[in-house]
């Protein structure tokens, strides 16, 4: 290597040039010290590691342990929250449905009372009555059933009365079941 210094002239070339140059020097040593195809050999071993015993880390299984419950607390606490979360959601919902219906009920039951009303109107029931052909009543028309040796003439008015009912058996024309003796 000391004898390619570069001189003046060398300086003249391109670098490209130089590093092919130099490439190729590089080359040509190394196929010069190259002795001939390496031959590379394998030999098998044969290793029985059937009587081999993993012995147990018990730091790190107790380290797994507490991991596996710390992710498992961790997993039911988010699954306990989503559960209410979405428990909330639904029953806004539901309370939102409930007062829809609550409202469509009341209007509901507005047009009820206004159609009650304006069908229970007497001008009303007074005029379909008398498209039907009925009239008035008179009040020679009223007769009460009462007993009938007391029967009012038809001309005078009658008030209403509540006239005590006979009980036993003579009234109702059943005559009592004989006692028999035990």
């Amino acid at each position: 290597m000391a004898a390619h210094a570069a001189t003046y002239f060398d300086s003249g070339r391109s670098s490209s040039r130089r590093i092919e140059e130099r490439n190729a020097r590089l080359f040509a040593e190394q196929q010069r010290l190259r002795r001939g195809a390496t031959l590379e050999v394998f030999f098998p071993k044969r290793i029985d590691n059937s009587r081999l015993v993993k012995a147990p880390d018990t730091v790190r299984i107790r380290e797994m342990r507490i991991f596996t419950a710390a992710v498992t607390v961790l997993f039911s606490l988010i699954m306990f929250y989503g559960l209410q979360h979405f428990s909330a959601i639904e029953m806004g919902y539901s309370v939102e449905t409930k007062k829809q219906q609550l409202e469509a009920l009341r209007e509901q039951n507005r047009q009820l009372r206004l159609a009650e009303a304006q069908l229970s109107q007497p001008r009303r029931i007074d005029a379909m009555a008398r498209q039907m052909g009925l009239v008035e009543l008179q009040p020679n028309q009223v007769v009460r059933v009462t007993d009938h040796a007391n029967v009012p003439d038809a001309g005078t008015p009658a008030l209403a009365q509540v006239a005590p009912a006979e009980t036993g058996p003579a009234a109702t024309g059943i005559s009592p079941a004989p006692a028999t003796a035990r």
